[in-house]
């Protein structure tokens, strides 16, 4: 048996790419059996947490949620070098501590997809030294600045030698086992087009063709990338606003997403609050859109501009319930809406702009809206319900 165990060490130091490909090659088949095996309605988490639910740890809170994407210390990854910009590797510690945290979170909630944010487009000051030629400057030889809010710096992404640092830390991020995947924020085909495919061609090569890419590219299509993303987050930045053109064009664009995108597909709906997290009809809206359109995530947050973490949100009653899975896919019905059969249950997504419709029944089912058991409901436009069966 030490013979054998000493054979295989020989083995992975002689071909070190064909054991990784293996072991990208696992872990992309655990991560189909896991989107596969989830329930539905499927809520995502975008780096901050439910905060409604308090008496929760922070493993349960989070296993609340069946798609997780965050930075690498957030899952008790430590890069190292004090530049992350410049770091190769993770410790030697934090992959072991990365390691039992990814358990703790499986053993809450086994079908749990984590995806790791890989900085590409902008970084705190502390991300590179002050001097390193990966940032951008301008004509005049000083620094561009990019997300205002955060202070951040803009990062050279036309570099190539930058480009492929994007790509090793990716590949790293997978070779933790830690992570399912890479997400890329602030992603647009009207900037730099040419450097951004390089950079999504140089990622998929480094981490295999099964391993999971998602792009934040708000509510805008992205037909050039599509052959190397698997999933977009859709980060509806304006959806506070109470407008049929631009709600559809969220639908169209997830629509369009869950056709064109890579698979597995892990697209990921998030829509901000108007008045309060208490405008219910919007977080029913955002989650029956995502469950009628696709077969993705969702979420329904806090709006960016407020002065306290982006992202944050509750968890609300209506996602406590278990649809099972999609026996066909969505449907216009006649009235307008929208409808989706699963093993548990009916959904129904009615759109701003439409009218109230009524939902009959041959049967009584309970409304996850109001509690109702009824063979007979309404839905008023821009609102969505759940009908379970009983």
């Amino acid at each position: 048996m030490k013979s054998f165990g000493k054979s295989i060490i020989r083995l992975i130091l002689l071909y070190p790419s064909t054991f990784y490909c293996l072991a990208i090659y696992a872990q992309t088949s655990d991560t189909n059996k896991k989107l596969a095996n989830r329930d539905f309605p499927s809520v995502f988490q975008a780096w901050n947490k439910a905060d409604n639910v308090k008496a929760e740890s922070e493993i349960k809170a989070i296993a609340r949620h069946d798609l997780y994407f965050t930075g690498a210390s957030a899952l008790k990854l430590k890069w190292n070098n004090d530049f992350e910009g410049l770091a190769d590797g993770f410790t030697e510690n934090s992959l072991k501590n990365a390691s039992e945290y990814k358990k703790l979170l499986v053993a809450e909630n086994p079908n749990i997809v984590t995806i790791v944010e890989i900085k590409y487009r902008d970084a705190p000051s502390s991300y590179l030294p002050s001097n390193s030629k990966w940032w951008m400057r301008d004509e005049k030889g000083d620094l561009v600045y990019g997300w205002e809010e955060g202070g951040y710096i803009r990062l050279d992404l036309n570099d190539s030698t930058f480009q492929e640092q994007i790509a090793k830390q990716a590949a790293v991020v997978m070779q933790s086992g830690v992570a399912d995947g890479v997400m890329l924020d602030w992603w647009t085909e009207s900037e730099f087009l040419s450097s951004r495919l390089a950079i999504l061609k140089k990622i998929r090569k480094e981490i295999g063709n099964k391993g999971l890419i998602l792009l934040n590219s708000n509510q805008e299509q992205i037909p050039q990338s599509a052959e190397y993303a698997n999933g977009l987050f859709m980060e509806c930045w304006d959806s506070p606003d109470e407008s049929v053109e631009k709600w559809a064009k969220y639908q169209s664009t997830l629509e369009w997403a869950e056709k064109n995108l890579r698979e597995p597909r892990i697209n990921c709906l998030e829509t901000w609050f108007k008045n309060s997290r208490n405008d219910l009809n919007r977080m029913r809206s955002t989650t029956t859109l995502a469950l009628t359109r696709s077969n993705g995530f969702c979420l329904f947050s806090d709006p960016n501009p407020l002065p306290t973490p982006d992202h944050l949100h509750s968890w609300y009653s209506f996602y406590d319930v278990s649809l099972g899975k999609p026996k066909e896919p969505g449907f216009k019905r006649e009235d307008n809406a929208w409808q989706r059969n699963f093993s548990n249950g009916i959904v129904i997504y009615n759109p701003l702009g439409n009218n109230q419709i009524t939902v009959l029944f041959e049967e009584v089912r309970t409304s996850q809206a109001t509690g109702i058991r009824s063979k007979k409901h309404f839905i008023n436009a821009f609102d969505g319900d759940i009908f379970l069966s009983e």
